[in-house]
């Protein structure tokens, strides 16, 4: 079970509980959605870095065999030939696990917008426990253009819908190069 499933499951429970509750739960889910996206987007970099650092000691060895190729050192070339097979190996383990990664990245990220969307919807819904006149001066500050300090779930839900875009981007080029690698495409 991961984090986001037992926050799904804490989210299922919170949307059942009165409205009062769920603002403050709400906040706190989001809150702890992006730290776990943060999680997430720093074990995709390294899985990136592995990856990257796999591929160059492929490339060795497949230049080390060449090279011992090239002079009749079969010993050197049988060896090479086993460490390029097993980095090769891990380098096709680590593509599998980095399009896994993205792909639960982007579905997080979707889950974090649609929780967004709900907690503003929350917000505006439900009394904050401020005196009314406070709410009323938010009010009339936000109709002016302002926001709240703290509050800019627009602002929020736009840059997540950005990442998101970027995102989707960046794995249609990957989906692509590796297309072209495979020869799937010309």
């Amino acid at each position: 079970m991961s984090a986001f499933d037992g926050l799904k499951a804490r989210l299922e429970r919170l949307f059942a509980e009165s409205s009062a509750e769920r603002g403050g739960a709400l906040r706190d889910a989001v809150i702890e959605m992006r730290t776990g996206l943060g999680v997430m987007r720093d074990a995709l970099v390294r899985t990136e870095q592995e990856l990257a650092s796999e591929r160059t000691q492929h490339a060795d060895a497949v230049r080390r065999r060449d090279l011992a190729a090239g002079i009749g050192d079969e010993e050197t070339v049988d060896v090479a030939e086993r460490f390029a097979a097993r980095h090769q190996a891990r380098s096709d383990m680590l593509e599998r696990k980095l399009a896994v990664q993205r792909d639960e990245l982007a579905l997080a990220e979707r889950e974090l917008d649609e929780l967004m969307t709900q907690y503003g919807a929350a917000a505006r819904g439900q009394s904050t426990g401020t005196p009314e006149s406070i709410e009323r001066a938010w009010r009339d500050i936000a109709a002016a253009g302002g926001n709240r300090p703290g509050v800019d779930l627009d602002a929020e839900l736009e840059q997540a819908a950005e990442r998101r875009k970027l995102h989707e981007a960046a794995v249609e080029a990957q989906l692509a190069q590796l297309k072209r690698k495979f020869g799937r495409q010309p």
